[in-house]
């Protein structure tokens, strides 16, 4: 019965894929045999056919047959011709030799940079036409033919950061091949730790880094280093954006672009800029990084409102720098502020729009929300006046890379429409850290999509699975299909700054975290032979132990055992596979562990403020004001992401008295504080301590001033006033003075800043 199955499907097969099912085919259970055969059509998915008879033989019985010819002696080529020299050696034993500039022979290989017709940027061709393997394409092109010869004819796979699997072969023939293959966006950006250390990795994604096309790497927010606000900002600050009654020169700052001069430097500096680096024929002229930080004094403002969108008078700018240089590319940022398209005036071909879906939700596609609607349309809006755009998107959640993030399911059709939409360049940032949510699965889809956006991806998907986590593959499946369909049941968003806590009755609700649980037990239980495939299940398993220890911090109740236990694990985890950050921030998991014992676990001590009347003087902002009235004295410490147990004043101070409820013998009061600059929260500049026994007249204890704090990491810090003696008082009262608004330094430069308040504790 198997030899007649195998017979059966042997002519659908590669040979490296019929060596693969020969092998587990040994296998007896029935079980075993089904789970193979799905693995068979999920790789058919992806799998080019190939006739039994063979064009071109490279390698005969462990002797080689064929050489590599170079007819262009450039990098590329260079990189092509050892990236496939090296894989063949790897699967046969056996080394083609490299030769330049002779005439090829029947049976050789020959890489050329000569552009076959129908061939576009960075596509290519194979061909074995005359029984001579030829590999030619455009720019990257050759490169990413050999790759593709690798993967889809000689069965080699590459999975991550120097990981990569392969069907020993001691006889490599190729069948006849006749092939051109394009990709769908000229410029294809990702996030994948492995790129900074995997030269390989990248060319065998096609991926591209901005250094590699932009100018002196000017690709995003290059306001400031264009025209610095420390060299111009004091002499000239009419350079800088007016609002609110005044200039704003400043790091953060955007330019005011109705002012000659402003274009004049900064047409200089572009001119030097591409003179240093004439390899390089596109840069990024674009806004700093913040909101409604745009420039609104009487002639910017005059452009953006007959335009009907701030984005007006930056592409009216745009215009100017590229008829100035028509051969050439300016990319400028549609985003925040700036995303929605003028209503008059028109990019030029050589200005690319680099545009941003930042405020979209996640949980369904970007046509099936209101915020996704709303960048829908905007991107609309701009495809019917540019055919040269970039498409931002984003697949990331910034405060918390090993939190779940299920968003597999948005990703092709996403891509589909930037392409229709006439998306030409595309940057999908995921979450590539290491330790993130699938981080290689992830890479691995969106790259595939991104040069393809109609590949099949479920197959891709099982195909990476199977080969990446071996027997563990099916749980894993279901594990992803499992939370995807619990995400979009609890009728909750999935956004880029997200949280565990957000999801602890939706998603990740106890019921479902049990069921998680069970999968990658079962995962583990599955490859536990296999440490390879071991450790890479449990590296899949952190966002879960991590969203464990993020929802109970948030509980009164607690199982201090289980919860250790868990916290000893994660840390253990977190070291072996050396997972470097928590957050965009720069957060150590390290030092994450070691504060949640501190911070998270039971004290010793209780507060003597645990379920104290609170009455406000300055009333906390907007939707925090009703939260005040238990979140500051209910025990509960808040982390990294600002959604839960914080209170926060908006733009103002901030004050408020504790009530004990009777005179209590106390030593000590402390209010915890945090410092998130990405949400334009920072830390007060002072805090004021008093107590009485009335509630009317105060005695000063004490006035602590605060340091600046400008660190992107997340911080919090502790703010106590103590003595050595007891102070026997009812009413302690607490008075912060804010920043208010955003300093220079920061990107929301003259807005409202905001300071947050988790816990007073008074002992």
């Amino acid at each position: 019965m198997l030899i007649k199955l195998r017979t059966r499907l042997f002519f659908l097969v590669p040979h490296h894929l019929e060596l693969f099912y020969l092998k587990l085919i040994n296998i007896t259970t029935m079980k075993i045999i089904h789970r193979i055969i799905f693995l068979l059509f999920c790789l058919l998915g992806i799998t080019c056919y190939l006739p039994v008879k063979a064009q071109i033989v490279l390698v005969d019985n462990g002797k080689t047959k064929s050489r590599i010819v170079l007819l262009d002696n450039n990098q590329v080529n260079q990189t092509s011709a050892n990236i496939f020299q090296s894989f063949v050696r790897t699967i046969s034993n056996c080394t083609l030799p490299i030769v330049k500039g002779q005439n090829a022979r029947k049976g050789d290989v020959i890489i050329s940079h000569k552009v076959p017709n129908g061939v576009t940027e960075d596509g290519f061709k194979l061909s074995t036409e005359g029984g001579i393997l030829q590999i030619s394409g455009s720019e990257n092109g050759t490169v990413y033919g050999v790759v593709t010869l690798l993967e889809q004819y000689l069965g080699v796979d590459y999975w991550g950061e120097n990981e990569y699997s392969f069907t020993p072969q001691k006889t490599i023939a190729l069948p006849l091949i006749n092939v051109i293959d394009n990709p769908a966006f000229r410029y294809r950006q990702t996030q994948c730790y492995a790129i900074n250390s995997d030269s390989i990795y990248k060319w065998w994604n096609r991926l591209e880094e901005p250094n590699e096309q932009f100018a002196a790497s000017y690709w995003v927010h290059t306001f400031d280093k264009l025209l610095p606000s420390s060299v111009y900002g004091k002499e000239h600050p009419e350079y800088y954006s007016y609002f609110k009654g005044k200039r704003h020169p400043g790091k953060a700052s955007q330019w005011c672009l109705t002012n000659p001069e402003v274009f004049e430097i900064v047409a200089q500096r572009i001119d030097s800029i591409f003179k240093a680096n004439p390899d390089k024929h596109i840069i990024s002229v674009s806004q700093n990084d913040g909101n409604y930080t745009n420039c609104t004094c009487d002639a910017c403002k005059a452009i953006d409102d007959y335009e009907g969108a701030l984005s007006g008078s930056v592409i009216t700018f745009l215009n100017k720098l590229a008829a100035r240089f028509p051969d050439k590319e300016f990319s400028t940022l549609a985003y925040l502020y700036t995303m929605n398209p003028p209503k008059h005036v028109k990019p030029l071909p050589n200005v690319n729009i680099m545009l941003c879906d930042i405020d979209c939700d996640r949980e369904v596609t970007l046509t099936e929300n209101a915020s996704g609607k709303e960048f829908v349309k905007a991107m609309e809006g701009w495809s019917k006046i540019t055919n040269n755009i970039f498409v931002w998107d984003y697949g990331i959640n910034f405060d918390n890379y090993l939190a779940p993030f299920p968003n597999f399911h948005i990703l092709q059709d996403n891509i589909r429409l930037f392409k229709k939409n006439h998306a030409t360049m595309h940057f999908s940032q995921i979450a590539g850290s290491r330790g993130g949510d699938f981080a290689e699965l992830r890479a691995y889809l969106v790259s595939k999509l991104m040069w393809n956006p109609e590949a099949n991806v479920d197959s891709l998907m099982q195909h990476f699975l199977h080969g990446y986590y071996g027997e563990a593959a099916p749980y894993l499946y279901q594990y992803i299909k499992v939370m995807e369909g619990a995400l979009i049941g609890s009728g909750q968003r999935l956004w880029i700054y997200d949280s565990p806590v957000s999801h602890k009755y939706g998603m990740l609700k106890p019921a479902l975290m049990r069921r998680y649980n069970h999968l990658f037990n079962l995962a583990e239980q599955a490859v536990a032979a296999d440490q390879t495939f071991l450790k890479r299940v449990q590296r899949a398993r952190l966002p879960i132990q991590y969203s464990e220890l993020e929802i109970a911090r948030t509980e009164t109740e607690k199982d201090l055992l289980d919860i250790n236990k868990k916290l000893d694990l994660f840390e253990e985890r977190v070291k072996e596979f050396r997972v470097p950050t928590l957050n965009e921030r720069s957060n150590s998991p390290i030092d994450y562990c070691k504060l949640y014992r501190e911070r998270y676990m039971p004290q010793k001590e209780s507060s003597l403020a645990l379920g104290a009347k609170v009455t406000y003087i300055i009333p906390p902002t907007g939707k925090y004001a009703a939260l005040g009235n238990t979140a500051l004295v209910d025990g509960l410490f808040g982390g990294a992401t600002f959604v839960d147990s914080w209170i926060g004043w908006e733009g103002t101070d901030g004050a408020f008295v504790i009530d004990l409820g009777e005179a209590k013998d106390i030593h000590s009061v402390e209010t915890d504080f945090l410092h998130q600059i990405g949400a334009w929260i920072l830390f007060p500049l002072k805090v004021v301590y008093s107590y009485s026994n009335d509630g009317e007249q105060y005695t000063p204890w004490k006035t602590i001033d605060l340091p600046e704090e400008r660190t992107g990491e997340v911080k919090f810090r502790g703010v106590k006033a103590e003595s050595a003696e007891s102070i026997k008082t009812r009413y302690v009262k607490v008075e912060v003075t804010g920043t208010k608004e955003c300093p220079t330094w920061h990107y929301g430069v003259g807005h409202p800043s905001w300071f947050f308040i988790d816990e007073v504790i008074i002992k």
